[in-house]
């Protein structure tokens, strides 16, 4: 059994929670971020995420569910923290929010249509992974994943530090990694979602296999 994310990490993206979506919507410490047509870039990229067919959909690491909104049909929101689910659960009235992990998914086989996540995959090691491709295969027939794509000015894999608004850095960071190959598919429009992020739509369940990545985002997230 594979629990991705340590206690340290949780209580980061706990106390980042009020601030994640500075990171989207370009304010806070983003506001100081030089991010060419960064506004263009979200704004093709939740219309992408709209256009999606409306289905029973598993939002995996939802964070506070700034994509998550944007799902057609009857969604699931999955989050290990509780202050993410809490902005998330205002964010969709209509949907379920749960705590639970991503490894294994507290779900049975085949409970839903589609798993989407979203800044969630880069974020981890290679057997997580393998690991959390078999279980989005056996909870759903379809699988998308929203990374940040690949950028010429940063390494494919590299450790970040996180630094909060207050100036504090917590004791985690995370691998960020953007793939260019989930389980042997390649990003087309529309799942492009704009030079900044990559979309991968997979469907069907043959071998689940991943080849490591791309790219960083224009800032952490």
């Amino acid at each position: 059994m594979t629990f991705v994310f340590d206690e340290a990490m949780r209580s980061y993206y706990d106390q980042r929670a009020s601030e994640y979506d500075d990171w989207w919507l370009g304010t806070g410490q983003f506001a100081r971020r030089d991010r060419p047509g960064w506004a263009d870039e979200v704004a093709q990229l939740l219309a992408v995420v709209a256009a999606l067919p409306p289905a029973r959909v598993l939002d995996v690491g939802c964070g506070t569910g700034f994509l998550s909104a944007q799902l057609a049909g009857e969604v699931v929101a999955l989050d290990q923290s509780t202050a993410m689910l809490q902005i998330a659960g205002e964010r969709l009235p209509r949907g379920l929010v749960l705590c639970g992990e991503a490894v294994p998914l507290p779900f049975h086989d085949d409970e839903f249509d589609r798993v989407f996540t979203s800044h969630f995959y880069g974020h981890l090691q290679r057997d997580e992974r393998t690991d959390f491709l078999a279980e989005a295969r056996r909870v759903a027939s379809q699988l998308v994943v929203v990374d940040s794509a690949l950028r010429e000015d940063v390494q494919p894999e590299e450790w970040q530090e996180r630094v909060l608004d207050d100036g504090t850095s917590p004791r985690s960071s995370a691998a960020r990694r953007c793939c260019t190959t989930v389980a042997g598919s390649s990003p087309s429009p529309p799942e492009g979602g704009g030079a900044g992020f990559a979309t991968f739509r997979v469907r069907g369940r043959g071998p689940a296999t991943a080849h490591a990545c791309d790219r960083l985002p224009r800032g952490l997230d």
